[in-house]
């Protein structure tokens, strides 16, 4: 089916492999568009079926409990992003040479010769805040436009719906790019790299390579993190990249921006990128008290926004309004409560090192409760780096003792509280613990470095049962 527009689906055999949130949409534009559309599912839950029923009633073929073997006469597979690159079903459609795409790529592909550019974001940690941050700042320079794809509105519905746009700030995840392989953004940002889903990728360059292709293509602005000490950097990904003639690889720094980057002098957000005369010239475009909260690594994420909003031609006046403007989702140190002279700080989204690093590195001393699923982390490197801002640590969770050992490595002399439970009781405890272990100026940090199912549905349940814990304090 090659690169470029496919005008005819009329009979066209299109396997969908997945349902779930991408699937059952990709199955209804398809079998709209007159596609001859099978979806092949590895569960048959009740959830499946439900979803099952709701397309075989349009006309839809189905297919569950079987999403290995390749359809008969399938000329193109739409996939899940989640699903892996290894899975039989794939192995099969490379035999039979047929292309592979995600929901990302089919709603590329189906955009009208007049749609929206996409701003796009990537990154192992803030791609949601900073995706979020850049729609704000388009928003506020009066454009019309939505925080899309990984996040918020389905990208399929962004493309094919009523509602007409000028631009589109787009998340994206590794999983999302690695089966889009004809996405050309207008600008994009790889906000950093830390290993993660390597269980999926396979290894640290398939991962890499993967975040990467978000700068193939790109017409008007590559954004990389110039503070990034990852191999490989962002940098590194962005000269690896093909681009069209004229595209500018623009840094963004936490700290005094050279030519072609943005930064930040005497605590105002600067640009030296989109100027007059780059080699002399800054244009302010917010304070640093403007960005909420005003963390280093939350300013970074507004520094990639600005950079991306600023690639698309937005005043300075918009991005400052813009970061007014916006407020972080729930559970990204989202401030709970001062107790006795002790900040409570709910990060409970830090699911992973390099989030939880970032977290750490944001206050001077502090009281740490980590602990759940490691996902096949290790967490030297992170101790090591916080060791001498721990106060105290207050350990919960399934892998909890691959921090304590850590600990014991790299900060013996820090108080450990090992709460040897599962349930999500021990949140009450581990904060009654925490408060024991605090002096007044320190903070009380829930970020857990691990996923949260060990003991909770999610990190959002995560994180209200530790501001409930704070607030019964409190009172």
């Amino acid at each position: 089916m090659g690169s470029g527009q496919v005008t005819d689906w009329q009979g066209k055999n299109v396997t969908v492999a997945g349902l779930g949130v991408s699937g059952v949409p990709a199955a209804k534009v398809l079998h709209g568009l007159g596609a001859r559309v099978t979806v092949v599912n590895d569960g048959d839950d009740e959830r499946a079926r439900a979803q099952a029923a709701e397309l075989q009633a349009l006309g839809v073929t189905v297919r569950l409990g079987d999403g290995a073997t390749l359809p008969e006469g399938t000329e193109l597979i739409v996939t899940a992003p989640g699903w892996q690159p290894d899975k039989p079903l794939f192995r099969a459609a490379h035999e039979a040479g047929v292309e592979i795409w995600g929901d990302v790529e089919l709603a590329w592909r189906l955009r009208g010769p007049d749609a929206a550019p996409w701003l796009c974001v990537t990154g192992t940690n803030g791609k949601t805040t900073t995706t979020q941050m850049l729609a704000s700042i388009l928003k506020a320079a009066g454009l019309r436009t939505a925080a899309v794809g990984n996040i918020g509105v389905s990208l399929l519905d962004a493309v094919l719906g009523e509602e007409r746009y000028d631009v589109l700030a787009v998340e994206l995840s590794s999983y999302q790019l690695h089966w889009a392989p004809s996405l050309r953004a207008h600008s994009a940002a790889v906000l950093n790299l830390a290993p993660d889903h390597l269980d999926w990728h396979g290894s640290m360059e398939a991962y890499a390579r993967d975040k990467g292709r978000i700068y193939e293509g790109n017409r008007v602005a590559c954004v990389y993190n110039v503070d990034a000490t990852d191999k490989p950097s962002t940098e590194d990904l962005v000269r690896e990249a093909d681009v069209e003639e004229g595209c500018r690889a623009i840094g963004f720094t936490l700290g005094t921006p050279g030519p072609s980057q943005l930064g930040v002098v005497d605590g105002i957000l600067v640009d030296r990128a989109f100027v007059e005369n780059r080699q002399k010239n800054a244009q302010e475009l917010a304070e640093v008290s403007d960005v909420n909260p005003p963390v280093p690594h939350n300013i970074a994420n507004a520094l990639a926004a600005a950079a991306l909003a600023r690639a698309f031609g937005v005043p300075a006046g918009a991005v400052r309004d813009g970061l007014r403007a916006f407020t972080p989702d729930a559970h990204r140190i989202a401030h709970v409560a001062d107790v006795d002279g002790v900040a409570y700080v709910d990060d409970s989204k830090a699911t992973n090192t390099h989030a939880a690093e970032a977290s750490l590195a944001a206050y001077p001393s502090i009281v740490w409760i980590a602990g759940g699923l490691a996902k096949g982390a290790t967490f030297d490197e992170l101790v090591a780096k916080s060791a001498q801002r721990l106060r105290g640590v207050v350990l919960i969770g399934a892998d909890r003792a691959l921090i304590r050992e850590a600990l014991t490595r790299h900060a013996p002399e820090v108080p450990v509280v090992d709460l040897d439970r599962t349930d999500t009781g021990a949140m009450p405890q581990a904060v009654q613990e925490a408060q024991r272990l605090a002096r007044p100026g320190d903070t009380v940090l829930l970020a857990p470095a691990c996923a949260s199912m060990d003991m909770f549905t999610n990190y959002n349940k995560r994180g209200d049962a530790f501001a409930e814990a704070v607030r019964e304090l409190g009172s």
